[in-house]
């Protein structure tokens, strides 16, 4: 049975600018920040749970289907936000970012193990790039998630909630977006010609 191939899915939404979804993630930080720097932890968590949602919301018009990893983030933040809240701890919005990066990174991690690259499941309609391109990427950012998990460990365990959540906005949006823009050069010797992209995922 036919499928339609990502890229031809692609092609029927409208493209994404960048700042747009630079825009969509960041909101909910600031507005955590700006919570949590007047009302304290509990008010933000409440204010970030209702932002992550407004923003996957946001996703889900702008991309016109269900975005894969704003759906992942919405969930955690939800749960563990909701953990925060109901038991008064502020450990479990803490803990938020180490059990997403250790997800992502498990769930890439898995699917290179299996034969299965997620990170072009979810990126193929968006990046023509070739079979080896898409492995060295996906490699990369599941390093990259793990050395994320372990420094959202390393802030928490020795800083101050304060400290914590300024570094949610300043420190660790920074290092993707830093992190992001170190893959183009790897993009640009990798990419291939649409064509062939769609040739490859079929």
């Amino acid at each position: 049975m036919s499928q339609a191939s990502p890229s031809a899915a692609g092609a029927q939404r409208p493209a994404q600018h960048p700042l747009v979804r630079v825009l969509v993630e960041l909101g909910p930080l600031v507005v955590f920040f700006f919570a949590n720097s007047r009302w304290g932890i509990f008010v933000g968590t409440t204010a970030f749970m209702a932002a992550i949602v407004a923003s996957f919301v946001a996703s889900l018009i702008i991309e016109r289907r269900v975005p894969v990893m704003p759906l992942v983030t919405a969930v955690v933040v939800l749960v563990f936000g909701g953990l925060t809240l109901t038991l008064q701890n502020e450990l479990f919005i803490k803990l938020k970012p180490t059990i997403l990066y250790g997800l992502f990174a498990a769930v890439l991690a898995f699917g290179m193990a299996t034969g299965r690259n997620f990170l072009q499941i979810v990126l193929g309609s968006v990046l023509q790039v070739d079979a080896r391109g898409w492995r060295i990427l996906t490699l990369r950012w599941s390093m990259f998630f793990v050395a994320m998990a372990v420094v959202n460990e390393v802030v928490w365990r020795n800083f101050s909630t304060d400290t914590w959540v300024t570094f949610k906005l300043f420190g660790f949006l920074p290092l993707t977006i830093l992190f992001s823009l170190l893959q183009v050069p790897l993009l640009n010797r990798h990419q291939i010609e649409p064509a062939k992209a769609e040739a490859q995922q079929s």
